[in-house]
């Protein structure tokens, strides 16, 4: 999965007590103390989540909310300030803001809000109140990308239930494409127009995910500051995602049971009850009916949810949809890119039919977007996907051999070998051409692949990193290597 991205619009200093940590998390941070200076982190980079001070010199967060109203793919903002008012959050909240927090920011509660923030691309893109606002005309759903009859029964039965109320528990594999037929059913039900709100019912513990869900008034606990709208409420008229249902702690099951029964909430602190008209849908990748009986999960709300039953298959179990669902990610990432069009070798055929992808159809998109960016317009062959325990050509040329790889680490670890084993053409050669040229030792192919990273990312450490599967601080080291053997780093 991509980085993370936050950008922190404020002072530098209101931020140093949580960068070092975010950092170490994997997230790509960015801070700017003026609007000209966000505007080029976000056009650049692309933030999951935007930390906003009120008011900087030059700078008011209206302007950054008012962006936000008009473009739907425009990332959720939450204001953060050193001395808030509950009058001005309840504006702010009002114009779009996604939450209103008071200083000391706290490193655990931005991962919770960031690791929970959705990518816009490739599904719809959320709103700044936690919707998604349809992108599709009524009665067209998103693309689901396959043909053999297991997933057509299920696109099918899918099809005709999404028009009803009824609740719907899809159920499947890890990576499976759980999410994409739940925004499959909202499209091609008669709430399109309306939200489609999604919840992570693993991300938050148990108080959280029940303010998160039924929303909380002004002073139910400590730092609520102002009355703040559940899930139910934002996607009332459309379409609410239970994912991964499983994970809900037993007593916050009854709770949503009595939404489900009785269509109304109750926001924690409250006393009054809001009705609420939403269709449910949920996602599990555990066997509900042990889970019942297991104790861990409520019988009646098994039923409740169980009305529609989707069962999704794995990849494994639907053939040659691999290479449709393969050329379709192929496509997609050659565009996003701007790279020329590439297509799979039939060495690469044969190794997508023969591989079992216990990660489903989302290890096949990662799969795809490295080996786009490790192709750069040439046939994609197997030595493209890098994967752990997989052997592959290490040479694309007409002289192949093969290696057996444990893991990107591992290889970063291999000591290099004598300079008597290198060949001696091989120092005069362009890197970036080393896989039309001769066998040459597996450290130097360690440079040649860092250096076409860091080309394909345009210089991007961190994209280059993820993409070579190794830690910033890894690839860090090794330029400083490189550099003190002489190489020219940039």
């Amino acid at each position: 999965m991509p980085n993370r991205r936050i950008l922190f619009l404020m002072p530098s200093q209101a931020v140093t007590g949580v960068f070092p940590a975010l950092r170490d998390a994997g997230f790509e941070l960015g801070i700017a103390e003026n609007l000209k200076g966000a505007a080029v982190f976000i056009r650049k980079s692309g933030p999951d989540v935007i930390f906003a001070r009120p008011t900087l010199p030059g700078f008011r967060v209206e302007d950054l909310l008012s962006v936000g109203s008009d473009d739907p793919h425009f990332p959720p903002v939450i204001v953060v300030t050193d001395h808030g008012t509950p009058e001005e959050a309840e504006r702010l909240l009002n114009l779009g803001a996604r939450d209103y927090w008071l200083e000391p920011l706290d490193c655990g509660r931005i991962l919770t809000v960031a690791r929970e923030t959705k990518k816009s691309v490739p599904v719809p893109p959320q709103s700044t109140l936690g919707g998604h606002k349809p992108t599709f005309p009524e009665g067209v759903g998103p693309r689901i990308v396959g043909r053999h009859p297991s997933i057509a029964r299920v696109l099918a039965l899918a099809k005709q239930v999404a028009p009803s109320k009824a609740t719907v528990l899809i159920m499947g594999e890890s990576g499976t494409g759980k999410e994409m037929f739940a925004r499959y059913l909202h499209a091609m039900s008669k709430r399109a127009r309306g939200p489609f709100v999604a919840v992570n019912c693993a991300a938050l513990p148990e108080n959280l995910l029940e303010s998160e869900l039924f929303g909380h008034e002004k002073g139910a606990f400590t730092g609520a500051i102002a009355r703040k709208l559940g899930k139910f409420e934002l996607a009332s008229g459309g379409t609410l995602l239970l994912d991964e249902i499983s994970e809900m702690d037993l007593p916050l099951q009854a709770k949503l049971l009595r939404v489900l029964q009785e269509g109304e909430v109750d926001r924690v602190g409250g006393s009054e009850t809001i009705s609420v008209d939403v269709r449910v849908l949920a996602t599990t990748n555990r066997n509900l009916e042990d889970w019942v009986k297991e104790g861990k999960f409520r019988q009646d709300l098994y039923f409740r949810l169980n009305v529609i039953p989707l069962r999704l298959p794995a990849l494994h179990e639907r053939g040659d949809d691999v290479l449709e669902l393969a050329a379709f990610f192929i496509n997609m990432y050659v565009r996003e890119y701007s790279l020329p069009p590439m297509s799979l070798a039939p060495s690469a055929v044969s190794w997508l039919r023969d591989y079992t992808f216990p990660g489903n159809v989302r290890e096949l998109q990662n799969l795809m977007e490295r080996a786009v960016l490790l192709a750069n317009g040439r046939p994609i062959e197997p030595c493209h996907f890098l994967l752990e325990n997989a052997e592959w050509p290490l040479f694309a040329g007409d002289e192949e051999t093969s290696v057996q790889h444990e893991s990107p680490q591992d290889a970063m670890d291999t000591p290099p070998p004598s300079s008597s084993s290198i060949p001696s053409d091989t120092s005069s050669q362009n890197p970036l051409e080393a896989f039309h040229g001769p066998v040459i030792p597996l450290h130097e192919m360690e440079r040649i692949m860092i250096i076409k990273g860091l080309e394909v990312t345009s210089g991007n450490r961190t994209q280059a990193a993820e993409m070579l599967g190794i830690s910033v601080r890894t690839l860090r080291n090794k330029l400083n290597e490189y550099r003190s053997m002489g190489h020219p780093i940039d």
